[in-house]
């Protein structure tokens, strides 16, 4: 679920307080510079949104209402936070929503999305201001390591988001559905629209979808009105915030956050302010550079002195960083990137195992959440270049008084593994020869193989 649905749940009661009234106990008196005005009636509202539609269609429902409800009445303090930092990052999201030739109103899906907050992680680990799955970040060139997650940078997520949008609204050629898809998959929003009977439009449509996604564009909707009619729902806001004026430099050598702040007189937060993406105060040794951002009236000091700054920096926290990539569940630092192609006979267990990996971070480099393997699918594996898998081992084979030759199974062992272990035997040989009827076999069993 998105980061602020759950705490707009609770928009439900104004429904049943019914759609043109709110609870009298939450209003202030007039001369209360933060009075909150009766709302305003349905029609009302309705007429402002059709002031405000452009591309994207506005229409007005009782949902919408109850969320219109919630943002103007009921968490008044959520919404004044987001007219707070609205400036810190609407400018960058309508450069690249006119970089793509997307509709300007977009730029507010990044509030329902995350509450703009680029650090922002959801309880399915999504993340970032536009909050990307792992699997899908990488697909549109978000990449994400145990040092730097580019989901959490404002800028690539930002372009990655408008590449994904406008592939959803070539999709589906209706920008309702197109956002809708945005929160719950094209595949979610296609299976909704055949529940319904090949409808037409979005709220016929709408029950038919799951029930997170029934609230996302109105959530959307609403927070899109009370943002731009938020003068006559009396917000008062005096802490705007801006964007700082920043420049660039290419870090290629690890960098401890703290020691270069400290080096320069600037506060250590406003780095990792300016630079999300960094998981660790630190920046790790890359071949290509990192692109750090720092405020640019900094810029001309740190020029006068680079070397020694960046030196002294370098020397600090890189042992403590390396030591937290090794132990960090799932980490790929200081393997070797392996593809291994799933083999009729194969066990996701097995694999792990006969690799010296963990199956849980088997699964986790592969986005797999059960065990679910198919032939010829492909496993991205990190394993120690030094440790080499459990199927090289020396086959272990006994003979019987008859002649018989006999094959003890392994721990690790599959029958594609014993058949690449003995040469002259398929698999289809041993299960012939065993009268098996899968491929199911258990370490210290005895298998014919021969004779």
């Amino acid at each position: 679920m998105r980061i602020i649905f759950t705490i707009l749940i609770v928009c439900g009661v104004f429904l049943a307080y019914g759609q043109d009234t709110v609870p009298e106990d939450i209003f202030y008196p007039a001369s209360d510079l933060e009075y909150i005005p009766a709302e305003a009636d349905y029609e009302l509202i309705a007429d402002r949104l059709s002031c405000i539609e452009n591309e994207i269609p506005l229409n007005y429902h009782e949902r919408v209402h109850a969320f219109v409800n919630y943002f103007a009445v009921k968490d008044r303090e959520y919404t004044r936070l987001m007219i707070e930092r609205k400036n810190l990052y609407f400018p960058l999201f309508e450069k690249y929503l006119k970089k793509y030739g997307l509709p300007d109103e977009l730029k507010y899906l990044s509030i329902v999305e995350s509450g703009l907050n680029p650090r922002a992680v959801s309880s399915a680990r999504a993340v970032g201001l536009w909050q990307f799955m792992a699997y899908t970040g990488r697909h549109y060139g978000l990449n994400n390591d145990w040092f730097i997650d580019d989901r959490m940078d404002p800028e690539k997520s930002t372009e990655a988001a408008c590449k994904y949008l406008k592939q959803l609204y070539n999709m589906f050629g209706d920008w309702e559905f197109a956002i809708s898809a945005y929160n719950t998959g094209p595949g979610n929003v296609r299976k909704a629209i055949r529940k319904s009977g090949y409808k037409k439009t979005f709220w016929e449509v709408y029950p038919y979808l799951y029930r997170e996604t029934r609230s996302y564009l109105p959530q959307f909707i609403a927070i899109m009105y009370v943002l731009n009619y938020a003068e006559e729902h009396n917000f008062q806001v005096e802490d705007m915030q801006y964007a700082m004026a920043v420049d660039t430099v290419l870090v290629k050598d690890h960098l401890h956050l703290e020691t270069f702040a400290n080096q320069l007189n600037v506060c250590v937060d406003d780095l990792k302010a300016l630079n999300p993406s960094l998981r660790y105060n630190m920046i790790p040794e890359t071949p290509n550079g990192y692109l750090f951002k720092i405020p640019a009236d900094l810029k001309p000091m740190l020029d006068e002195r680079r070397v020694a700054i960046l030196d002294t920096a370098a020397r600090v926290g890189k042992a403590e960083l390396e030591k937290l990539a090794k132990n960090a569940p799932g980490s790929t630092y200081g393997r070797e990137r392996i593809v291994y192609r799933v083999r009729s006979g194969d066990v996701l267990g097995k694999i792990a195992e006969r690799h010296n990996v963990g199956l849980s971070d088997l699964r986790k480099w592969n986005n797999i959440r059960g065990s679910m393997i198919r032939v010829g699918q492909n496993l991205v594996i990190y394993t120690n270049a030094s440790s080499a898998p459990v199927a090289s081992a020396k086959p272990v084979i006994k003979t019987t008084e008859n002649g018989t030759r006999m094959y003890v199974v392994q721990p690790g062992d599959t029958l594609w593994d014993i058949s690449r272990k003995l040469s002259g035997v398929s698999i289809d040989d041993l299960k012939k020869l065993n009268s098996l009827t899968s491929n199911n076999i258990k370490p210290g069993q005895e298998l014919i193989i021969g004779k």
